[in-house]
């Protein structure tokens, strides 16, 4: 229909233009120095800190919509957030990752020809990042730290469950890179969460260079329909295999605990945990 066809326009345009933006701001952020990666990730974790009155008043947003639609207690528990997850998982986990060694730039071999020329092999970004995710907050820091360490641009596509919270998140680290005059598009979010425009963002081929999916319902979705290179994941299920001299009540003290604390985050494989 014409109706159809103009919100399929309104979608590419909206995509088209944050896949430009993303691709601007690719340059500036691979020739950062490993330092100064680092140094942005300490601020980026004490800025959330700052900021986590606003993210909280949005987090309860997206959990009072939840409580009202029915959401399962397991769902509800990994959309949550607290001072304590904001302080100590997010804080932690990118001090954790400012202080791992930078792979971009090292050299994995090398080798000479016999007219003298050396060939070899070199890490580098892969460059613009798309990821696609469900009602996890977390992962909106998580998949920043890690792609913002290894000089990619990233656009997260979260789900409708979380966008009050993974919003508020991505202004406190744009405000960051803004205040340390990097781009502030080398963290891009897809705020219409619409399927039409989660169907489009998969054929962005011309912008993005990967596409890494942490949505166990989109993994067949996303893998047969993405025009992307895609990095699949799988859905979490991890198993435990115990042989002959394994202790049995150790063992079956192991899938308890496995299998029924934290139910949420045992329910979908994170990759960025």
């Amino acid at each position: 229909s014409r109706q159809e066809l103009t919100e399929g326009r309104i979608h590419m345009e909206y995509l088209d233009n944050i896949g430009k933006r993303a691709q601007a701001a690719k340059p500036d952020l691979q020739h950062l120095k490993s330092e100064e990666k680092n140094q942005i990730l300490r601020k980026s974790a004490d800025d959330l800190k700052l900021h986590a009155t606003e993210i909280l008043a949005a987090n309860e947003k997206d959990m009072e919509k939840g409580r009202t639609n029915g959401m399962s207690q397991g769902l509800l528990d990994r959309l949550f957030l607290d001072k304590s997850r904001i302080e100590g998982n997010w804080q932690n986990g990118m001090c954790q990752v400012s202080e791992l060694d930078d792979p971009i730039g090292e050299v994995l071999g090398m080798k000479k020809r016999p007219n003298g020329l050396l060939i070899g092999q070199k890490r580098v970004p892969l460059g613009v990042v798309g990821i696609i995710y469900e009602a996890r907050p977390n992962v909106t820091a998580d998949a920043f730290a890690l792609c913002f360490k290894t000089g990619n641009v990233v656009i997260l596509k979260g789900g409708s469950d979380a966008i009050h919270s993974n919003t508020a998140i991505v202004a406190s680290l744009r405000k960051t890179l803004k205040e340390e005059q990097v781009p502030e598009d080398a963290l891009l979010l897809i705020e219409d969460t619409s399927r039409e425009t989660t169907a489009q963002f998969m054929k962005m081929n011309r912008y993005v260079d990967v596409l890494i999916h942490a949505a166990a319902r989109l993994i067949r979705a996303v893998v047969e329909n993405s025009t992307i290179p895609v990095i699949e994941t799988g859905t979490g299920n991890c198993h435990i295999y115990v042989d002959e001299t394994a202790d049995l009540q150790m063992a079956a003290d192991i899938v308890i605990n496995a299998k029924t604390q934290r139910v949420a985050y045992a329910m979908h494989a994170n990759p960025f945990l």
